[in-house]
């Protein structure tokens, strides 16, 4: 009795080890992304490192300090995203660093933000090239941006970010 005591010890052992790896694996496929590639995310911290690969490994190839600025995701790969910035840089930031948040930059000298989604509305004021704003929608051509608390329309043309979807 002994004897069938310790097999029946190793197995329950086995099947132990067997379901942390199942786990383990099922994680990995649970942090797939359910949308295609690309595209937009923001970033959801006040500092966030851009690696040349997709570890901790890797150096830094650059250093953000702008929540919300928007970012289009190019490639996945694990927990990590290839990622591209407003300039056209690419790296690997790691999810945790990444928002759904619907961003944008103005991207023109000046961006005129409408009362309302046309030309001919009233101009609210004008945001200048580099400032980030968030936005909640967008449609023919114009996209409702908030950009810290003041809010109007933009032209979808003078920002880059999630301007469609």
């Amino acid at each position: 009795m002994g004897d069938m005591g310790k097999g029946s010890g190793m197995k329950r052992l086995l099947l132990g080890a067997g379901m942390i790896a199942a786990l383990t694996n099922m994680s990995g496929a649970a942090a797939a992304p359910a949308k295609p590639v690309p595209y937009w995310a923001s970033l959801s911290h006040d500092e966030a490192r851009m690696r040349v690969g997709p570890s901790l490994d890797y150096p830094s190839n650059w250093v953000y300090q702008r929540r919300d600025l928007p970012v289009k995701v190019v490639q996945v790969l694990g927990l990590w995203r290839k990622v591209e910035d407003p300039d056209g840089a690419q790296g690997w930031m790691h999810v945790r660093l990444l928002s759904d948040t619907a961003t944008a930059i103005v991207t023109a000298a000046q961006a005129p933000m409408h009362e309302g989604a046309s030309e001919t509305s009233r101009t609210l004021f004008r945001a200048k090239k580099g400032v980030v704003g968030r936005i909640s929608s967008c449609s023919s051509g114009w996209c409702a941006f908030d950009v810290k608390g003041q809010k109007g329309f933009v032209k979808a043309s003078d920002v880059w970010g999630a301007t469609s979807g």
